[in-house]
């Protein structure tokens, strides 16, 4: 059972890390209207440098298409970590408004990492 419920929000994290990725090339969701000033101006900066958006979209399809599958999700872990910092620092410190899905990311990117600990440290080793 415990099993089960991991995989099916594995398979959710994936998902959100799939549309988020696909949408920052495709821009089929437009950001919201009541976007705060200051989360403007951090999209502003993601602009100007031309590489890092497309290389965040890259990071964010890869890493969702590995957590799917269980072999994978180790890597897909190390792959999305930095990604899950980066959203958990813009809610703790931006706009809080997103700060329950941050937290539910951080809580399930620790899990992966505890349930993969072993492969992590024959990496270390």
């Amino acid at each position: 059972m415990k099993q089960k419920v991991t995989n099916v929000l594995n398979w959710l994290m994936a998902a959100m890390f799939l549309n988020a990725g696909l949408n920052k090339i495709f821009n089929y969701l437009p950001p919201p209207a009541d976007l705060p000033e200051a989360m403007k101006n951090d999209l502003a900066a993601f602009m100007e440098i031309e590489w890092l958006l497309p290389l965040v979209a890259v990071t964010e399809i890869v890493g969702g298409l590995l957590i799917i599958f269980k072999q994978t999700r180790p890597v897909g872990t190390l792959v999305l970590f930095p990604v899950v910092i980066g959203i958990s620092l813009v809610h703790f410190i931006v706009e809080p408004n997103g700060i329950i899905v941050s937290i539910i990311l951080i809580a399930l990117t620790a899990w992966n990492i505890v349930q993969s600990k072993d492969k992590y440290l024959n990496l270390i080793k």
